[in-house]
């Protein structure tokens, strides 16, 4: 049997629906949304999976099909996007420092920079025994739901941007119950998009640099996740590859435990309110601007990675400018 993936589907008509993807992709009853699926299976004190096939119908639906139709949504959603945070962990994957550091020795005038220090700390602390606190890793905000991208629609860059660069990535989907425990629903493919450019020139415009839009692929991948997950991130330009490389993730590849990045998210009480999702971003260590890539408008970002069956695939649009006027009230 292939993984369980949980996805959301919206048809032309505006209804909504939640749909299992084992062997096949069936739909499921009673559910139009997946955050409403795991507020029920919380309450039943079932597995997400178990609610899932609880609610299995013998409609099919052919995932390929409705991928091409642009009707397949982001593994998750709310329907109050303040209620959504967009948030992440970087120099967590082995040799994910090595472009960090590159792009930020220059200004270290040649000593050992933040990145590098950060990066070795997780190296040293970051996977703690149980019942011990590992070290604490870079956490980066990016945005409430108001950024979140669905499979195959423009990641958009603000007209102010020096850049816009891919980051595939895994995301942790996790929905805090009544009580304040968060839960994790299951993992997803994203492409954390950020500004590269903006970053290099300092390292404290991070921030900055992560305040842009990001990508959900549409399969919540259910269960414990794969320690070994490797796949391909690739850029196309007028229907051509530009650039390609593969890259791994899952904790196998990582300099930090998933369960220790969790911790040093949700240690913060008001990252625990009740109702709320949380899209998690784990991290990368391949990216196309440490090859010299320059992304232009029209370029198309591609990211395929089993046990995962669909790419997330999202072209690269510029936003115009918008330009601010603050009124004194």
């Amino acid at each position: 049997m292939t993984a369980s993936r949980l996805l959301q589907q919206r048809l032309h008509d505006g209804t909504r629906r939640v749909l299992l993807a084992e062997d096949t992709a069936t739909v499921l009853a009673g559910v139009t949304t997946t955050r409403e699926l795991a507020t029920q299976a919380i309450a039943e004190r079932v597995s997400l999976l178990d609610a899932a096939r609880a609610r299995r119908t013998d409609e099919t639906v052919d995932l390929a099909e409705a991928l091409a139709a642009g009707t397949l949504l982001p593994a998750i959603d709310h329907p109050d996007t303040a209620r959504l945070m967009l948030a992440g962990t970087g120099l967590t994957h082995l040799g994910s420092a090595a472009g960090r550091d590159a792009m930020h020795k220059a200004a270290a005038a040649g000593t050992q920079t933040d990145s590098m220090r950060l990066f070795l700390e997780g190296m040293e602390g970051g996977r703690p025994t149980p019942g011990q606190i590992g070290a604490q890793p870079e956490w980066f905000y990016k945005g409430d739901g108001q950024s979140l991208v669905a499979p195959g629609a423009p990641l958009v860059s603000p007209s102010f941007a020096q850049d816009g660069g891919e980051e595939p990535e895994l995301a942790g989907i996790y929905l805090i119950g009544d009580d304040g425990t968060p839960f994790r629903l299951g993992i997803a493919l994203a492409n954390e998009f950020s500004d590269h450019v903006t970053e290099r020139h300092n390292y404290l415009w991070l921030a900055h640099s992560k305040l842009r839009q990001a990508s959900l692929g549409a399969e919540l991948l259910l269960g414990e996740p794969p320690a070994d997950i490797q796949g391909t991130s690739r850029i196309e330009r007028d229907g051509a590859t530009l650039w390609e490389k593969p890259f791994l993730t899952g904790e196998a590849n990582m300099s930090h435990t998933l369960a220790n990045l969790e911790h040093h998210h949700f240690k913060y009480a008001s990252f625990r309110r009740p109702g709320d999702i949380h899209v998690h971003f784990f991290g990368t260590a391949t990216l196309s601007c440490a090859d010299g890539v320059q992304t232009q408008a029209g370029d198309v970002f591609s990211i395929q990675a089993a046990p995962f069956t669909l790419p997330l695939r999202n072209p690269l649009a510029l936003a115009e400018a918008a330009p601010v006027q603050v009124t004194a009230l």
